[in-house]
């Protein structure tokens, strides 16, 4: 789930990388998607984002990596903590 560059012109942004597991970056998509319905925290976060004049799709690949990193990390976490044991 590494970044990769996804810039054109004056707009710099970068987004997950698609050749990787499929099935992950789906179920990614659809846990995204359902937050910005559905979860007030992130509802507040695409209203914010909207006002900034960021699209949908925008908010959306932000999200995913949000929930990419929280992911990575708490995957860690439980790896570190089996590794100590």
């Amino acid at each position: 789930m590494n970044p990769i560059p996804a810039s054109s012109g004056n707009t710099v942004r970068h987004r997950l990388n698609r050749g990787r597991d499929r099935s992950l970056n789906s179920a990614l998509h659809m846990v995204a998607v359902t937050r910005m319905t559905q979860d007030t925290e992130t509802r507040a976060y695409v209203e914010k984002r909207r006002a900034e004049g960021r699209t949908d799709k925008e908010i959306r690949r932000c999200i995913n990596r949000y929930l990419a990193r929280r992911m990575y990390r708490t995957l860690n976490a439980g790896s570190a903590s089996m590794n100590a044991a």
